[in-house]
């Protein structure tokens, strides 16, 4: 990986160059600014629209209209399997069994399924270990599941700060507090990489300290599904949830994933709430009673695949599936590692990256905290064309995301900010 960078334009020309990824920039449509494409730093947040979607939706489009009901059996991707295509691709980004993986709902929505299977405090053991700041929906839905069982969030609830001073936290910290709650802790539910910061979390240590001491360990992977990569089976992660409208560009709104370890996923006993995509297809349509749940995890699906939310989902994970997901990696390594290296350059504006710089321990966000004028210096990019966003207190959080973003993207992102006094 080439990182002998300098301020020079043509440093990222020669970058570009070398980067065999570079064209699939043109598989994506960006937003227009005075007639020209954006520079799309917010993938994040929403990922661009690729230009297979049209296509993709199109198909179940015709597919409805010539089959009706009959799609669930003869349209090109068929109905009734719609979320089993999705599998092999999603378990190598995921790291996991395509077993142990599925698409459903939404991404709270998931957490709260999931939760239900693996949230059961008894004997003293009720406590949920969450990182402070999570993203406010882990909160909202944490806060609500320990009530149901009678607690004070206040007390079932145990949140970890940074150090005094700091923005982001140690794993060494996180581990101690784990085994500090000891019998009382249930869960640990951290977000993979937080959405303020960028941290990425050291999710095998603290699901190997979670089992130490008893309790059970999930991740909202919001920020790291298509960004990082994971290990989820080899690292003995109990659950996790994420969406797929940020890296893995599935569009707004679009479907939730969630991944269950095949020691509870192949046990059709395993506790959830049930709906009849879950159930065993070979008696689904007995309409009978009694759930027999899918021996993976789409055992855990409720409703009907959402096919309309999912068919753009499938035009992006085939450009994921030509990459190759290491590769991408790579790239977005030397990408985050290019942006790192030209802010530093930077002497005319007082700001910090709050993100780790070990690259080991973030993705593809650089979060820029500004003492002052954070505001006005979103503005200005946004004005220049420049499409990042801005979190309350003064983080700029910048994501070059190495699907469609260019090493003269990021030249372009650093020029204006060292033309700001």
């Amino acid at each position: 990986m080439d990182h002998s960078f300098d301020t020079t334009r043509e440093t990222a020309l020669r970058l570009d160059q070398q980067d065999s990824m570079a064209g699939y920039k043109q598989e994506f449509y960006f937003p227009q600014h005075n007639g020209t494409d954006t520079i799309y730093f917010c993938g994040n947040s929403l990922g661009l629209q690729s230009k297979g979607v049209q296509e993709a939706v199109q198909q179940e489009l015709n597919d409805w209209k010539d089959h009706a009901i009959a799609g669930f059996s003869k349209a090109k991707y068929p109905w009734l399997q719609y979320q089993e295509p999705y599998k092999p691709v999603l378990a190598k980004l995921m790291g996991c069994l395509e077993t142990e993986v599925t698409i459903m709902n939404g991404l709270t929505v998931n957490l709260h399924l999931l939760m239900n299977t693996f949230y059961k405090p008894a004997n003293g053991r009720f406590k949920v270990m969450m990182e402070a700041g999570a993203f406010p929906s882990d909160q909202y839905a944490v806060e609500t599941q320990v009530k149901q069982y009678g607690y004070d969030p206040a007390d079932a609830i145990i949140e970890i700060k940074p150090r005094d001073g700091e923005k982001t936290l140690h794993t060494e910290d996180i581990i101690a507090a784990i085994n500090l709650a000891g019998n009382e802790l249930a869960m640990v539910l951290f977000g993979g990489i937080n959405y303020y910061s960028g941290q990425l979390f050291d999710l095998k240590a603290i699901t190997a300290a979670a089992h130490e001491t008893g309790a059970i360990a999930g991740f909202d992977l919001a920020h790291a599904a298509g960004n990082v990569s994971l290990k989820l089976h080899d690292w003995q992660v109990d659950f996790a949830v994420w969406c797929t409208y940020k890296y893995l560009n599935g569009g707004p709104g679009a479907v939730g994933g969630a991944y269950v370890h095949e020691r509870f996923a192949a046990d059709p006993q395993t506790p959830r709430l049930a709906g009849w995509w879950g159930n065993d297809e070979e008696s689904r349509f007995r309409m009978e009673k009694g759930f027999i749940a899918k021996p993976n995890a789409s055992g855990w699906n409720v409703s009907t695949a959402q096919v309309m939310n999912m068919a753009a989902l499938r035009a992006s994970l085939v450009l994921f599936e030509q990459v190759g997901f290491e590769q991408l990696v790579q790239k977005s390594k030397q990408l985050t590692a290019y942006l790192e290296y030209l802010l530093k350059q930077l002497k005319n504006l007082d700001f910090e990256i709050i993100t780790p710089g070990d690259p080991e321990a973030r993705g593809a966000q650089l979060s820029l905290y500004f003492k002052a004028r954070g505001k006005e210096i979103h503005t200005k990019m946004l004005d220049n064309g420049i499409v990042v966003d801005y979190r309350e207190p003064g983080v700029i959080r910048v994501a070059p995301a190495p699907m469609y973003c260019s090493f003269e993207d990021v030249y372009k992102f650093y020029q204006i900010l060292q033309s700001m006094n």
